[in-house]
């Protein structure tokens, strides 16, 4: 099953809310399956998010519009991209182009990790 997500900052970004939704219908996402956040990106603590990560199951597949979506914190969203693929959720981003069902996929992501990881031993 598909579930999508989406996330706005505030309520004044309705055209952001409509773009994401819009997106989300265009992959085959039934809208009973989008769930939703008014929050910032910064909190990793958000019940929209929190629905979406319980309704998945095995064989699902988390989309979102763009990655800045499901978080700001690099380490975060790895974590959490990092729990999809041990409990065989895959996840896609439209606009990076990133879908872990694919090895192209999993290969971004590979790629993903390995610069973050980089980057904290630069910061060490």
């Amino acid at each position: 099953m598909l579930v999508g997500y989406i996330r706005v900052s505030s309520e004044n970004d309705r055209q952001v809310f409509d773009l994401q939704y819009d997106a989300l219908i265009k992959e085959s996402v039934d809208p009973r399956h989008i769930f939703q956040d008014q929050v910032s990106g910064a909190k990793d603590n958000r019940k929209g998010l929190q629905e979406a990560l319980s309704y998945l199951q095995d064989g699902d597949c988390l989309i979102v519009w763009k990655l800045d979506r499901l978080g700001r914190s690099l380490s975060h969203l790895i974590i959490l991209i990092d729990g999809f693929k041990q409990k065989n959720i895959g996840f896609k981003s439209i606009t990076e182009q990133m879908d872990t069902t694919t090895s192209h996929g999993e290969f971004l992501f590979s790629v993903f990790v390995a610069l973050a990881q980089k980057n904290a031993l630069w910061q060490c």
